[in-house]
């Protein structure tokens, strides 16, 4: 059983590696938009705050998403 130091060192498939990169790019979009010195309308605010989230999240699982033990041994 692993804990979540080492899963986040181990080494993580191609395929979630690609979403961790979609979600840090989410988080940043939705973070540049919260930021932005111009008053925007509360729909794009509330949109740019749900990217963050969703972004951040993706990117957090997708980071501890680890191939098996069991996988590298039969490759």
């Amino acid at each position: 059983m692993m804990n979540v130091i080492k899963r986040a060192k181990a080494p993580t498939p191609k395929f979630f590696k690609v979403l961790r990169n979609i979600g840090l790019a989410l988080a940043a979009v939705g973070g540049t938009v919260l930021a932005a010195p111009v008053a925007l309308p509360v729909v794009i605010s509330s949109i740019a705050g749900y990217l963050a989230v969703a972004g951040g999240v993706l990117s957090a699982v997708s980071q501890i998403t680890t191939i098996s033990e069991d996988a590298n041994a039969s490759q």
